[in-house]
């Protein structure tokens, strides 16, 4: 269908959290937690994604996390910069400046609240890839935008020469494996939950985009590096290891226990910035008891 297209990474790459101190961003955390997730085995790093708060950044804050982390990361993992909004010329202004500061990639998530038709989704991706001069991952995660990429969409993209990769969030099994077999050759198929990073390997996957690796990164890196080493049994014992503590990233919404977890483990403060705040005391009791059974506190 169209010339072969480079993967721009295997295994696990983190959706790294932002951490706040006093509303403002704390980069002395933020590079803190780069280390940490390098040191991890970390195999890529995304930065303002939707588990880095990104849709309550300012434009300003936004474009300095993506600056500081390619310049903190100085090349030793691929960055890749989530640029994708629901107004496309910002995500075009977005996705230049990240390429024009030296991010590995961009991760563009379908524009939410407009419920913008097959077509418009169409013309809106192919307009940031167009200005883009780096390699493209669509993010498809209808739960939070209110729309999905479809399979004829999906192979309409896949035409473009810098849309490589898709970050799938559908939780749709059967639709995921439509796209490997329609698409498999033109578009690499990153996990985008973490309770499914063995299924979607089985299929031909390339990793996972992980919730989960802020706070087990060497963990979430040996599930994908195993199942690649041809140990597949070792991949899938991990992943049901740990598939507990995932679902718990996941008792209120993404990345509000992520971040709890973390401000637990010592690595950031709990703060969030509305409209997500604090979690439920009882829900937060839950995460504990669960942190404690894995020994992260």
């Amino acid at each position: 269908m169209s010339t072969q297209k480079s993967t721009i990474f295997t295994g696990a790459a983190v959706a790294i959290v932002t951490p706040f101190t006093n509303n403002q961003v704390n980069y002395d955390e933020l590079g803190a937690l780069i280390e940490r997730q390098i040191a991890g085995s970390t195999d890529a790093i995304v930065i303002c994604g939707t588990t880095g708060e990104s849709s309550t950044l300012t434009d300003e804050e936004h474009r300095e996390c993506i600056r500081f982390c390619v310049e903190k990361v100085a090349g030793r993992v691929p960055v890749i910069a989530g640029t994708g909004s629901n107004d496309t010329d910002y995500a075009i202004d977005l996705s230049r400046y990240a390429c024009d500061v030296g991010a590995d990639a961009l991760l563009l998530v379908t524009p939410y609240y407009n419920k913008a038709t097959p077509k418009g989704l169409i013309k809106s991706f192919t307009a940031v890839a167009d200005a883009s001069s780096k390699p493209i991952i669509l993010y498809n995660v209808p739960s939070r935008t209110g729309v999905g990429i479809t399979l004829p969409v999906y192979k309409e993209l896949a035409k473009h020469e810098r849309i490589v990769a898709v970050k799938e969030a559908s939780g749709n099994l059967s639709a995921i494996a439509e796209l490997f077999a329609e698409c498999g050759d033109s578009l690499d198929v990153y996990s985008g939950n973490d309770d499914q990073i063995v299924p979607i390997l089985s299929l031909g996957g390339k990793g996972v985009i992980s919730v989960l690796s802020n706070v087990i990164p060497k963990e979430t890196h040996d599930i994908c590096q195993n199942w690649f080493d041809g140990n597949v049994k070792a991949s899938a014992d991990l992943q049901l290891k740990y598939l507990k503590l995932a679902n718990a990233l996941f008792y209120e919404v993404n990345p509000v226990p992520v971040k709890t977890a973390m401000s637990l483990m010592g690595f950031c403060n709990e703060e969030m910035r509305l409209p997500l705040c604090e979690m439920a005391d009882e829900n937060k009791a839950k995460l504990i008891a669960v942190m404690k059974e894995y020994k992260l506190i």
